[in-house]
């Protein structure tokens, strides 16, 4: 069982994500910002982070980056999603060191494979 933190600001589809990792043997964490994010690492490390592209203001990229700089997400493999309609986010994310990043309806049909996937498994 892998530990992965889910940081949206939507708690709709983040508790959908959740759902989906819960049900793939995962042991699942909604985290709804940095604070709570740097929290729940310092807590324990995390095997996954996902993280939701969608916000205007991909405060996701960045607080992803400062943490992944002070070293609190370790091994962690960071898998990003986004809208269809902003596919420069993805190139954006990627140049940031996200491991994988997809549209937000793959992630809602493949989730568990795409984290197992970056897991190894």
């Amino acid at each position: 069982m892998a530990r992965v933190l889910v940081l949206t600001a939507d708690l709709l589809f983040g508790s959908n994500v959740k759902g989906i990792l819960i049900a793939a043997g995962h042991d699942a964490q909604l985290v709804g910002g940095e604070d709570a994010l740097r929290g729940a690492l310092i807590a324990g490390p995390a095997d996954a982070l996902v993280a939701d592209l969608t916000t205007e203001e991909l405060e996701q990229v960045q607080s992803v980056r400062e943490l992944r700089e002070e070293g609190l997400i370790g091994r962690a493999k960071v898998l990003g999603y986004y809208s269809h309609v902003e596919p420069g986010v993805r190139d954006l994310a990627e140049g940031d060191g996200f491991d994988m990043v997809v549209p937000r309806s793959r992630m809602a049909r493949e989730g568990a494979e795409l984290v197992n996937g970056l897991l190894g498994g």
